[in-house]
């Protein structure tokens, strides 16, 4: 079946159709249908199964654009994956001209109030920042209707039960929520229990388990050989890309260190870490302008990464259900993956409890012999130490047609989406389908130009008044001015 068999928007069935999505997976195919039909649901699927798509099409369907305040409130265990959602969204209503702010902490709270006192249809964010918001009545959620509940393992293991039920006592009773998880522990279930109405539960069988997707092997080590280790895993395995977990932000640190005196093509995350720079480093990592990432835990969750090799876990996880999320960075959706574990001593009831976990024996992997490592170095290092090839965005279809364009105007000149929308509309050629979405801040206007009418909207503007003025206008979509 394709989309186009919901009763859905022909905006939204064109930006799926640009974003490459052929046909419905399965949890898209269990979870899009109720919550179309508005009742609350329960979902359990396993990572790369698509569940943010499964959510946001229904969402982006059911928004009333003409209401300023958020119809839906999407809750995340991590800023990443607050701001993946966010992007998710906005690619699914990109047509629908629909605004999405996403909400985290380590980033400017006062720039996030400026972005959610305009008009804004979706928030995603993280417990904390938005309670923050909520206390402080920032964030007015009186018209929200959607609650999605992400990750909501995640959730419990973080500790951030306490705080979604906080945020509850925030929101109209009258609402649908859904709550998606790979797993379900006890306290999931009552959360589910108490504040869902008759939920429908969703539980997506797999034709082919994810851990049979995946190769999974393991090393016997000490601490201080797994640097060395790690250099055989990269000479031998030679991965497009890695990803590799480590326990502590100490180790990470130290791993990047190390993987970058070796002259390797590496980046590292943690929650130590500015914000910006994680969100820099997962870009490089996504494009493919870095090859190997160290991180913690903080990337093993609803991050999706096109095509990651492999997965190395340099330090054993926590918990059986850490090591799925781990190395499910790999072998998604369709594809088959690779994972790589350093198994110490002190590892060894870890070890047991992931295999009766995941009822399979992992395989042991014993180190090659140094002369056979020292051949394999000498014909792969220069391979290995190239730059890899910059991944293609899965966006660039969606992208191709649209222009951002940049209005040297904004709030502080009383500039309004009426007086943008009123200039556009008087060039020939334009209607309102070809205005995507508008961004108006403090002293400019950034909007979005579809159906490929950017480039003569930017000439007319170049002597077309908007607000009764000649404006400084350029365009934004690659940064650059095209006149």
């Amino acid at each position: 079946m394709s989309f186009r068999a919901y009763v859905i928007d022909e905006k939204i069935v064109k930006a799926l159709e640009l974003l490459g999505y052929k046909e419905p997976t399965k949890v898209q195919k269990e979870l899009i249908p109720v919550l179309l039909s508005g009742k609350d649901s329960i979902v359990k699927s396993r990572t790369g199964s698509g569940k943010t798509a499964a959510f946001a099409i229904p969402l982006c369907e059911r928004i009333d654009w003409e209401e300023n305040r958020p119809q839906a409130l999407v809750l995340t265990p991590t800023r990443e994956l607050a701001i993946q959602v966010k992007e998710e969204i906005f690619n699914v209503g990109r047509f629908k001209r629909l605004k999405v702010a996403a909400l985290y902490g380590k980033s400017s709270y006062r720039h996030q109030v400026k972005e959610i006192k305009q008009k804004t249809h979706i928030v995603t964010g993280t417990p904390g920042r938005v309670i923050d918001h909520l206390e402080n009545e920032t964030l007015d959620v009186s018209a929200v209707r959607y609650l999605v509940i992400d990750e909501a393992d995640e959730m419990l293991e973080m500790g951030f039960v306490e705080q979604i039920e906080e945020i509850l006592t925030f929101l109209p009773d009258d609402r649908v929520t859904v709550v998606l998880s790979a797993t379900f522990p006890a306290e999931i279930r009552e959360l589910c229990h108490a504040y869902l109405k008759d939920p429908v539960s969703i539980e997506i069988q797999e034709d082919i388990k994810i851990t049979e997707k995946i190769i999974q092997r393991y090393y016997l080590t000490d601490e201080e050989e797994k640097e060395d280790l790690l250099e055989e895993v990269i000479i031998t395995e030679n991965p497009d890309t890695c990803i590799i977990f480590c326990a502590m932000k100490r180790t990470v640190d130290e791993v990047y260190e190390f993987l970058k005196d070796q002259e390797y093509s590496c980046g590292r995350i943690h929650g130590g870490m500015e914000q910006e720079d994680r969100l820099s480093v997962m870009k490089q990592f996504k494009e493919g302008r870095v090859r190997y990432l160290v991180a913690t835990d903080v990337a093993a969750r609803g991050i999706d990464i096109e095509d990651v090799s492999l997965v190395v876990n340099f330090d054993m996880p926590r918990d059986k259900e850490g090591y799925i999320h781990r190395i499910g960075r790999t072998g998604r959706v369709e594809k088959t993956g690779k994972a790589i574990s350093f198994v110490t001593k002190s590892d060894a009831r870890m070890l047991k409890q992931i295999e009766a976990y995941i009822d399979t024996t992992l395989e042991p992997i014993n180190r090659i012999p140094k002369e056979q490592l020292d051949a394999s170095r000498k014909t792969m290092e220069e391979s290995i130490k190239d730059q890899p090839v910059k991944k293609k965005d899965k966006n660039i279809k969606l992208n191709q047609d649209i222009m951002k364009i940049h209005i040297n105007a904004g709030k502080k000149t009383k500039m309004r989406a009426v007086d943008i929308v009123g200039t556009l509309c008087n060039i020939d050629g334009m209607t309102a389908d070809d205005i995507g979405v508008i961004n108006i801040l403090d002293v400019s206007t950034f909007v979005e130009i579809l159906n490929g009418k950017g480039p003569m909207v930017l000439l007319a503007l170049q002597k077309k008044p908007i607000k009764g003025r000649i404006r400084k206008v350029k365009d934004e979509t690659l940064g650059g001015d095209r006149l």
